[in-house]
């Protein structure tokens, strides 16, 4: 993967996020967000 130049993906790679709208970009980044700390709790 390329590295992020629109700056909104979460780690640091395109992930595509650059075409979503604001509102879905939120979503998506609200949706990494929980499953990140998810994840997180799993770990431990």
């Amino acid at each position: 993967m390329a590295d992020c130049g629109c700056g909104r993906s979460p780690t640091g790679q395109c992930i595509g996020w650059h075409a979503l709208s604001e509102e879905e970009y939120h979503q998506k980044l609200k949706e990494h967000q929980e499953k990140t700390e998810q994840d997180d709790a799993a770990d431990e």
